[in-house]
């Protein structure tokens, strides 16, 4: 449980409401909406990881991408350390990722624990909270009094409202934009260079995505999903 303590810091002061010392825990509205925002942003910086990671230890046959098992293991420990680092860093150096910071909501943490450790903790139990789309830690702050996921629970913190400035929030939103904008132009910029690496191992292909004639499809070992396009009258 997470609570305001008696002598509590000033940076926790602009987050308690009223003269009581109680933190106002943010609303699992806020917390979904600032999800969502940093969703986006990690979002361009996967599609660029990956891009590198697939046409590095991918290839390209025709119109038909491979992935081998050493590019799909690089996308995902690039995205795992990406998705880790942005949550603990900006938690514990500013308060608030850069969707927290647009919603207006920031983490604060007990005095019984340094906020770099309790922010790791938090950060690494989203393998668990994530589960069914963050399900699991929507339901788990949902019952809790002060809305704490699994993570929060673990490394005893909380997330409360926060005023932040104009100055801070367009900082955020540019920074935002700017990601998304800077995915658009490096990624058909990394799958046109042909930069593939054949390993010794792990290249095994085990993805295949592509198209024949007015189909495209999508297959996992022996199982194929294919998409076909229909002809739209003139």
């Amino acid at each position: 449980m997470v609570s305001a303590p008696a002598a509590e810091p000033k940076s926790a002061a602009s987050a308690r409401a009223g003269s009581n010392g109680d933190y106002r825990f943010a609303s699992l509205g806020d917390r979904f909406i600032a999800l969502a925002l940093d969703t986006a942003l990690l979002f361009g910086l996967f599609a660029i990881v990956d891009a590198w990671a697939f046409m590095r230890w991918g290839a390209v046959e025709g119109a038909e991408l491979q992935l081998t098992t050493a590019a799909l293991l690089m996308a995902i420990t690039l995205n795992t350390t990406i998705l880790f680092l942005y949550g603990w860093l900006f938690e514990a150096g500013c308060g608030a990722t850069l969707g927290k910071a647009l919603v207006g909501i920031r983490v604060v943490g007990s005095d019984g624990r340094g906020i770099f450790s309790s922010c790791a903790v938090r950060n690494a139990l989203r393998v668990v909270d994530g589960i069914g789309f963050y399900f699991v830690g929507a339901l788990v702050a949902g019952c809790s009094g002060i809305r704490q996921r699994i993570g929060d629970v673990f490394a005893q913190t909380a997330v409360v409202e926060e005023s932040y400035g104009l100055g801070i929030r367009a900082m955020a939103l540019i920074v935002l934009m700017a990601t998304l904008a800077g995915a658009g132009y490096a990624v058909p910029r990394i799958c046109s260079v042909d930069r593939s690496v054949h390993s010794r191992h792990l290249n095994q292909v085990v993805v295949r995505v592509g198209k024949t004639g007015n189909s495209a499809y999508f297959r996992v070992a022996r199982y194929s999903v294919d998409v076909q396009a229909s002809a739209v009258p003139q």
